[in-house]
């Protein structure tokens, strides 16, 4: 039995892994790292090779190849019905803001759901003479964590993982399995998060403190989770000033409205949608620019989106603020604005004077969390450690911890590695 490392090794983007054993062939995940001019895709499997594909949650760097795979191919798609949903938004809007060739079009997104079998937390399900099982991963709402048996071996594979409770996510739950392998991601390795709520008190602290100031803060945030959360955490605390919510969020929302089941506390989801006024276009964006609150508006690092649009009308007064909530790629206009005080916009560099802060809002584990996850993990047998999803150091760094102070085989393996269980 063989695993096949198509993406995701030694960096973070286009994961992708192929478990082929005697007895079934799957492909977990079939993600695009979005580059600069034009995305990255994993290495090629041919769609006839397989039995199934697992898509275990919607980020495009999971699953915005998998379309390529329904040009000529028919096999089940076995996703949560959530994830499917806010994947056809994502790539949808990939596709619409391409400015390069993808090699594939709308038609095959919406052939790929037209396959889809979906699956819930707890689901168990038989593909050939392999049994997948699907466990909560408290990354983003409809994600999943995949337990895989096939040829009398057990093969964990975390996807995107966080154990940590979130306003909108239960963190994900120990797992008291014997395994022969952990697929695992090492985004944080060697990074800790800081406590949950005291970030929380901060961030609505600060945010208060600008608004009754008399000035507006942008929240940057990503569509699909972390806009939501957000709204959760002032509706959690009571914030009492104007709340707003652009852009893709909007969508992204009505989707998670139908979807209940997939949250730790509904209940305080819906209260924070239904507070928040929904911008409807343009005209409305200017005007709220002159109104003390807080808008939470995609991308949440800056590269585009209605974000932009109130940055550049915000940036010029001290008394507004730029909250960043979500991880800034190197590279990109936010981490450019977080460590530099400039915003790269229309060709230039917009100096900004409103106050720039950055909250780490993480929806992935940190270097305690991961490594106290492994230890459990470890618990019943020795299974070996595939450490991907991470820069190659932090890669390289948590195989090595576990080979060091857990005495197993571990891994960090490069994209086009094999690897025989």
């Amino acid at each position: 039995m063989r695993i096949a490392f198509l993406g995701g090794g030694r960096e973070v983007g286009r994961s992708a892994l192929w478990i082929r054993g005697e007895k079934a062939s799957l492909l977990l995940d079939y993600g695009v790292k979005v580059g600069d001019p034009a995305p990255s895709f994993p290495l090629h499997v041919a769609p006839r090779d397989l039995d199934a594909v697992v898509l275990t949650h919607a980020h495009l760097d999971h699953s915005g190849a998998i379309p390529s795979l329904y040009i000529s191919g028919r096999c089940p798609l076995y996703a949560t019905l959530l994830t499917a949903k806010t994947m056809e938004v994502l790539i949808r809007d990939f596709i619409n803001l391409s400015g390069y060739y993808l090699p594939y079009e709308y038609h095959e997104v919406l052939k790929s759901l037209r396959h889809l079998r979906s699956v819930k937390p707890g689901d168990v399900v038989k593909v050939g003479e392999a049994k997948l099982s699907f466990i909560e991963a408290g990354h983003i709402p409809g994600g999943l964590q995949v337990l895989v048996e096939v040829d009398g071996k057990r093969i964990l594979y975390t996807g995107d993982i966080n154990t940590v409770d979130t306003r909108l996510l239960k963190g994900a739950p120990s797992i008291d399995e014997e395994l022969d392998a952990v697929i695992i991601e090492a985004t944080y390795a060697g990074v800790e998060h800081p406590n949950r709520l005291d970030l929380e008190a901060e961030f609505v602290k600060s945010a208060a403190e600008v608004v009754e100031d008399g000035g507006v803060v942008l929240t940057p945030a990503f569509s699909l989770g972390r806009s939501q959360e957000i709204l959760c955490v002032l509706e959690a605390y009571e914030f009492e000033h104007r709340i707003y919510l652009d852009g893709m969020a909007r969508s992204i929302s009505q989707i998670f409205l139908e979807h209940p089941s997939f949250f730790r506390d509904f209940e305080l989801l819906r209260r924070a949608l239904k507070r928040a006024k929904w911008v409807e276009g343009g005209s409305q964006r200017n005007k709220l620019c002159k109104k003390p609150g807080v808008i939470i508006a995609p991308a949440g690092m800056l590269k585009g989106g209605p974000a932009v649009h109130y940055a550049k009308r915000i940036a010029e007064s001290s008394r507004n603020a730029i909250f960043l909530v979500s991880y800034q790629i190197p590279g990109t206009p936010g981490h450019t604005l977080l460590h530099s005080g400039k915003l790269p916009i229309d060709g230039g560099q917009l100096e900004v004077k409103a106050q720039v802060k950055w909250f780490d809002f993480s929806s992935h584990v940190g270097d305690s969390q991961l490594k106290k996850l492994l230890k459990e993990l470890s618990s019943k047998g020795s299974p070996k450690i595939f450490a991907i999803h991470g820069e190659e150091k932090s890669c390289l760094d948590l195989a090595e911890w576990v080979n060091r102070e857990l005495g197993l085989e571990a891994y960090a393996p490069k994209n086009g590695e094999i690897f025989n269980l």
